[in-house]
């Protein structure tokens, strides 16, 4: 089963496709999709909407995992720009009928870690630890992105509630 994770944002918004098989995990791709910081805001969530429709078409992901919002009351703004960025995130899943799993924070940590508030070089180490890869990932965006995939498909696997149809999960 391959799974997407997503680390939104404007600017930089990093994913990471994983297959899980068995025991197994597969890195298959992982990147980042930029957008241009001079670009008018819709020209810039056409790019992030396109990278994630040609991410999706290349993997055909079972399921796409991302963060859930937040925002801290005294940036009103960020939380603004990063639910555009959602939004289009989120409709790219959707015309590709790809289902959607939604993790706060804590729960990727605790799902990746052990700890829900492990700090970003824990769940980088065991990222790389449940990956084998032993060299650092940058930038945290695909590391983040990573850990969302891991902490999807761990929040699923007990609770399997899709059904194989024709060669496909529903």
């Amino acid at each position: 089963m391959i799974y997407l994770g997503v680390d939104p944002g404007l600017r930089i918004t990093g994913y990471g496709v994983l297959r899980f098989n068995g025991g197994f995990i597969d890195v298959l791709d992982a990147g980042v999709i930029r957008s241009s910081p001079d670009a008018p805001l819709p020209a810039r969530l056409d790019e992030l909407f396109s990278g994630m429709l040609e991410v999706i078409d290349r993997y055909r992901p079972l399921v796409m995992g991302m963060e859930k919002l937040y925002s801290h009351y005294g940036h009103p703004l960020t939380a603004v720009k990063m639910a555009h960025a959602r939004g289009v995130l989120c409709l790219a899943a959707a015309r590709r009928n790809v289902n959607q799993v939604q993790l706060s924070a804590t729960r990727v940590k605790k799902l990746v870690t052990g700890n829900g508030r492990a700090s970003k070089e824990q769940v980088s180490g065991m990222v790389r630890h449940l990956l084998g890869i032993e060299s650092e990932i940058r930038p945290f965006d695909v590391t983040d992105a990573l850990a969302v995939a891991i902490a999807a498909y761990e929040s699923d696997r007990n609770d399997r509630k899709y059904k194989r149809i024709g060669g496909r999960y529903l």
